[in-house]
């Protein structure tokens, strides 16, 4: 995607969004985003007065781009149809196998920046909280809106897809198919769970 033409702000934006997400927030300073971006600091400053402001941003740009990635790609695997069957639990899998294989894949935008500016950047850790809540309730979407256990089970997934996001980010395509068979194992085991809840 050829960023040149779009207004400064968009541009700083994404430039940061590519470095930040491949490389990491501490490793890439605000230099290299000016120059990558083809900004001045006066007109980088204008928009982003300190780094801090820059990656709260960051956060919520990597928010809204993915999980628009996540609902879609469930959508193409027909997670709106089976919503009524704790079986659609397993295009978690499928999913995430999709998003394992892209050479882009660095792990989970939010749980990096929790792990290297959590604390030191004021709203960062408020932020991946948040992303982690609504990809919980687009997961409990794929459960029975009767089921008992409904919240439950989506967390316990959620939690079993963030398990698998750290282990496939370990690297490798062997461990990234680890990752997936565990999770789907997992999931499985849920799904299980839901129906027998269900049927009581």
């Amino acid at each position: 995607m050829d960023i040149s033409a779009l207004p400064a702000r968009e541009r700083i934006l994404l430039t940061a969004h590519d470095l930040f997400y491949a490389d990491g927030i501490r490793a890439t300073g605000i230099d290299r985003v000016i120059a990558a971006s083809g900004v001045t600091k006066v007109t980088f400053y204008r928009h982003f007065p300190s780094k801090d402001d820059l990656v709260r941003a960051f956060l919520d740009h990597r928010h809204a781009r993915w999980m628009a990635w996540f609902v879609d790609a469930l959508g193409r695997r027909g997670a709106h149809e089976r919503a009524s069957d704790a079986g659609a639990l397993l295009l978690l899998a499928d999913v995430m196998a999709e998003w394992f294989a892209d050479p882009a894949f660095r792990g989970c935008a939010f749980i990096n920046a929790v792990a290297e500016v959590g604390g030191s950047v004021e709203g960062a850790a408020e932020r991946a909280r948040e992303h982690k809540r609504e990809m919980v309730e687009v997961i409990a979407g794929l459960l029975p809106a009767a089921s008992p256990a409904r919240m439950v089970l989506a967390q316990a997934a959620a939690l079993g897809v963030d398990g698998a996001i750290v282990k496939a980010q370990m690297g490798g395509a062997a461990l990234a198919r680890e990752a997936v068979d565990d999770l789907r194992r997992l999931l499985e085991a849920l799904a299980a769970t839901s129906r027998s809840a269900a049927a009581r």
